[in-house]
This record gives C-alpha cells, structure tokens and sequence, in this order.
C-alpha cells in the first residue's frame, strides 16, 4: 500500500477518533444534567414529524434537525473567517466542539425554561441524548454541504431551509434565535395560529 493512502487513513482515523472523543464528551454532560437517553413513553424512531407532541426533541431527528444543518454551515462560515488557515479537518472538529456546546447550554435548566417562557415550545422539556447526537451529526452534514458546495449555492441551501422551516413548522434557526433573545408577541401570534 502506498504511504500516503496509509497517511491519509490515519489521518481520517484520527479525525474520527477525535470527533467521537468531543461527542462522547458531550453525551456525558447531557447525562450529567440528567437528559434521558431517549425517548421514554414508547419506541425509538429516526423521525418524529409533530413538533406539537411530546416525541418532538427525543426521536433521532425532527423538523428542528434541519435548523442545525444550517447550525452547521454558519460554524464553517464563522470558523473560515476566524480561523481559515487551519486544515479542513481542524475546523471540523472545532465546528463540532461548538455544536456540542451549544447541545448541552440548550439542555440546561435556564434555556429549556426560556425556551417555554419566550417561543412557541410551550411543552419542551429539554433534548434526549439520542436527539442530540442526531443534531450534531445534522450539523455535520451542514459543515460538510458548506465545505463542498459554491458559496451561492450554501447560501440558496440556507434559504431553502428557513423558508421550507417557515413553511411547515413556523419556525426557523432565524425566529428561533429571535424569540430567545428578544421576543416579539407578533411572531409568536403568528406561530401558534394554525398549530
């Protein structure tokens, strides 16, 4: 075998090692902090398309899943500004440092209850582990999109995420982001008509 096919698979080895140690780490803090492994009134399943019923947060993926493949294009659009001389595969773990952060501050006490406070979420009662892991990997996905596609076309993807979000559910990573910070009754009437 060739030395540099041998180099590159360790590499790779390596970069997934790395990955699944930042994952796992964020695993136990959700653990820690007392989030169930998965759903817990019935089956687990890869898709629960309710976000009104008590699945939505705890199956593998939901609508929400696809606000964090847009998570996981701006983590390469912010780290490429900030950090653009690292390698491709620095970046990624650093993109998915951050989105585990970002999994477990969403799962503490103060931001599942301001999530219940100020949006449409009046039932969320925080993420399964298993739930999360699929956010993580759905920001994956969104890294890599970013990582491989046109600029134009990274950005005509995070159109049709928000709008198709918008569309469906009522909601995006823009107005989800909106109503954490500053909360407009106007849009939350316009979320909850309809639901």
């Amino acid at each position: 075998m060739d030395a540099k096919v041998i180099a590159a698979a360790r590499g790779e080895g390596r970069l997934v090692v790395t990955i699944a140690i930042v994952v796992a780490s964020a695993v136990l803090a959700l653990f820690a902090l007392g989030r169930p492994l998965t759903y817990r009134h019935g089956p687990l399943r890869l898709w629960s398309g309710d976000v009104a019923s008590d699945q939505n947060s705890q199956q593998i993926s939901d609508p929400y899943t696809l606000t964090h493949v847009t998570h996981g294009i701006g983590l390469y659009a912010l780290l490429a500004l900030a950090a653009g001389r690292w390698p491709l595969a620095d970046r990624l773990v650093a993109a998915v440092a951050l989105e585990c952060a970002w999994e477990v501050i969403e799962n503490t006490d103060f931001v599942i209850r301001r999530y219940r406070e100020r949006t449409i979420a009046l039932g969320y009662y925080g993420d399964s582990v298993i739930n999360s892991v699929g956010d993580i990997l759905a920001a994956v996905v969104g890294f890599a999109l970013a990582a491989k596609l046109p600029r134009r076309a990274t950005v005509a993807v995070v159109v049709a995420l928000e709008v198709t979000s918008l569309l469906w559910i009522r909601d995006s990573l823009l107005l989800n982001v909106l109503m954490l910070v500053h909360p407009s009754e106007t849009v939350k009437l316009w979320q909850t008509h309809g639901k």
